[in-house]
């Protein structure tokens, strides 16, 4: 049994920050990408940023320059930054990450950001 757990929602005014974990538990023998989605009210689950196994990331236009994905995988943990946060920045938060060869998924973390 594997388990995501995401920390470090929360509600920020904008132009805050907010840092995201997500820690892997579980019979793991190989974890190979890590990233993070989000899903607004009312519109698809989206990929905000994924980091593979070597450190190599990748970013939704919309997050470049303000986010920052990262990984300890001596913790099996990954992280995201983000700054300049937005009010379209608001969403539900999802861990993922490909465990065993098979990708799963946290339970979502809620980041509100408004004044």
């Amino acid at each position: 049994q594997v388990q995501l757990v995401e920390s470090g929602g929360g509600l920020v005014q904008p132009g805050g920050s907010l840092k995201l974990s997500c820690a892997v538990s579980g019979s793991i023998f190989s974890i190979n990408t890590m990233g993070w989605y989000r899903q607004a009210p009312g519109k698809r689950r989206d990929l905000v940023a994924d980091i593979t196994s070597g450190g190599s990331t990748d970013y939704a236009d919309s997050v470049k320059g303000r986010f920052t994905i990262s990984r300890d995988n001596a913790k099996n943990t990954v992280y995201l930054q983000m700054s300049s946060l937005k009010p379209e920045d608001t969403a539900i938060y999802y861990c993922s990450a490909t465990v065993n060869i098979r990708r799963y998924w946290g339970q979502g973390t809620q980041v509100t950001v408004s004044s």
